[in-house]
């Protein structure tokens, strides 16, 4: 890999912004200097970041399944999101695929194999822009989510997996004029109560036993476990006792506080922080910020909001600085993926770097590198 330097920009180290230059070689950060230069790429003022680190988004799934009862191509469906995913200056992504079947898709497994399918190739064929890992969302009340996790789970690239249970009354959607809301679409209501007494069913029949299994299988293969929307103490005490590494998405201020003392890091939607509020009704991921419970932002299905939101917290958040803010995108997903290798610009690191212009309040994206190989 050729080597390459930057000058005169703002670059955002671990606990600073400082006024200077880069260079690396190899792929890799090789020196950091304050003060003028005479070479290098001029980044006319702007910031150099670390490349963002994305943990949970759905954008893949939302390109391959556009609508209802729609599939693209999964290789065009995965250009498409990688294309906006390395725009957003995100340089590593794990892309989130579902697993479990349900009523509105009745057979994931072929689906499944043509997103997983659709990475290995991108990753082996070496166009992808972003480095792609798999990130197994396992709906735990679906009768065939084990078949699934057992099918998947040691892929090559599957880094990651969370628990999930949307069924009504339970965790996102413990108020069921949400979960109504959300799922009214295309139902009427007589539809849609029969609906919600299956989603009951299957979480009595089948969401503890598959729970324990995933957490017993993920920790004999070294997998990374997440929870999702957690709300209660007890949905917590749950998760630390399985070894869960990640409390994703946590619904009120009470289950962060408790994730938080247990150890967890706690991952929030950067839209929530963009839009001031949870879609769900539920807790700020601005208001676990300010009481010291936020870790990491993800995307989740907007990808540049993670960026949009790292540079709008320290304007919202009274003493939060540019470079803690931008750990949450950063460093800190780096370290609870198990990344050493990249997340900030440190000697030695990655060449992941991101140059960003702010401009009317917006970070806009002027150029991404990616071991220090432009990409966008």
């Amino acid at each position: 890999m050729r080597g390459g330097a930057f000058r005169n920009g703002r670059i955002v180290l671990a606990d600073s912004v400082v006024e200077g230059s880069l260079s690396y070689a190899d792929g890799v950060i090789a020196a950091v200097s304050e003060g003028a230069a005479t070479t290098g790429v001029d980044l006319e003022g702007d910031y150099l970041i670390a490349g963002l680190i994305e943990l949970h988004t759905d954008h893949l799934e939302n390109h391959y399944r556009p609508r209802p009862g729609v599939f693209w191509d999964p290789l065009a469906s995965l250009h498409a999101h990688d294309v906006q995913i390395a725009g957003s200056g995100i340089t590593t992504v794990f892309d989130a695929v579902r697993i479990g079947s349900d009523s509105d898709v009745p057979n994931m497994a072929p689906h499944i194999e043509a997103l997983t399918g659709a990475i290995a190739s991108g990753r082996r064929d070496g166009w992808l822009r972003a480095e792609h890992f798999v990130h197994l969302r396992c709906e735990l009340p679906s009768h065939d989510v084990l078949e699934h996790f057992e099918a998947y789970a040691a892929h090559p690239e599957t880094r990651l997996a969370s628990m999930m249970d949307h069924t009504p009354g339970q965790r996102q959607f413990q108020s069921l004029d949400a979960y109504k809301q959300f799922y009214q679409i295309g139902r009427t209501e007589e539809e849609l109560e029969r609906y919600i007494e299956a989603r009951l069913a299957d979480h009595a029949r089948y969401s503890a036993a598959h729970r324990s299994h995933i957490v017993r299988r993920a920790q004999e293969l070294g997998l990374a476990l997440a929870s999702h929307d957690d709300a209660t103490l007890a949905h917590v005490e749950q998760g630390v006792e399985d070894g869960v590494a990640i409390a994703e998405f946590p619904t009120t201020l009470e289950a962060a506080a408790a994730a938080h003392d247990g150890g967890q890091a706690i991952l929030m939607g950067a839209p929530n922080v963009v839009r001031g509020r949870s879609h769900s009704g539920n807790v700020s991921a601005t208001d676990l910020v300010r009481a010291g419970l936020l870790d990491i932002l993800s995307s989740d299905y907007v990808p540049f909001a993670m960026l949009q939101a790292a540079f709008r917290l320290p304007q919202r958040v009274e003493g939060m600085t540019l470079p803690q803010a931008l750990a949450m995108v950063t460093a800190n997903p780096a370290k609870a993926a198990g990344l050493v290798d990249r997340g900030e610009i440190a000697i030695g690191k990655r060449a992941d770097l991101v140059r960003v212009r702010v401009i009317g309040g917006l970070p806009v994206v002027r150029g991404v590198w990616r071991q220090g190989v432009r990409v966008s």
